[in-house]
């Protein structure tokens, strides 16, 4: 939903505020008008759409129509979703989307709660599904010193990867933790939680690709 933020610019020592909107509503003819005006790059480079956020499944009918519209043009489509929604939304989209881009941030019910305020089992319950429904999946697994990096809980995950692995699951995208959005918080006036937390090492991403590799299933740092 837009909403009017307090945008600061500092030059030198003097500051200048103003007041922007941030947010935009769209309607599907307004996101297919720039969609189609970007097809030729999309066709060069073989890409597509990607349906992002925040959480695309927050507002499954819009997606729903935005991606089947998608389609009957032609365009490759992408969800990335944290999969907290509930199955029958995933069911309804699953023809409409070519590949999903899914996070997981902890197998722990109850260390998932205390990280994001929801729990897991419909998260997890919706990748399995998604793994047998004949779709392209990347695995997104963040990276966060102190939170879900510890060899112990890797080693469950890499297992966990493993025996739920089928032909759909396409790649593991491993996200160190950045920094990078932390000026967003301060624009919007929310607390940013994660003062004092450092980015995991190079050396540490390293290790943790080779690791995941024994799954069999490619890795790559970032993306």
């Amino acid at each position: 939903m837009p909403e009017s933020v307090v945008q600061t610019n500092r030059i030198g020592s003097r500051e200048f505020s103003h007041v922007e909107e941030a947010g935009k509503y769209y309607t599907i003819d307004s996101v297919m008008e720039i969609l189609d005006k970007e097809q030729v790059f999309m066709n060069h480079s073989k890409g597509g759409v990607t349906f992002s956020g925040g959480e695309p499944m927050l507002q499954t009918e819009f997606l729903l129509e935005v991606l089947r519209t998608c389609k009957k043009k032609g365009y490759h489509t992408a969800v990335d979703t944290s999969g907290y929604s509930s199955a029958e939304n995933f069911k309804s989209i699953i023809p409409f989307t070519d590949l999903f881009l899914f996070d997981i941030k902890h197998l722990d019910e109850s260390r998932h709660i205390e990280f994001t305020g929801v729990s897991n089992k419909d998260i997890l319950n919706n990748y399995l599904l998604l793994t047998k429904c004949g779709k392209d999946i990347y695995v997104r697994i963040p990276i966060i010193p102190d939170m879900n990096d510890d060899d112990d809980y890797m080693k469950r995950l890499r297992d966990f990867l493993i025996f739920t692995k089928t032909d759909a699951v396409k790649r593991i995208n491993l996200l160190p933790y950045h920094k990078i959005g932390s000026s967003k918080y301060k624009k919007f006036n929310i607390p940013y939680r994660m003062e004092g937390n450092e980015p995991p090492s190079n050396e540490k991403m390293l290790k943790l690709k080779e690791f995941f590799m024994e799954t069999g299933i490619p890795v790559k740092i970032g993306g």
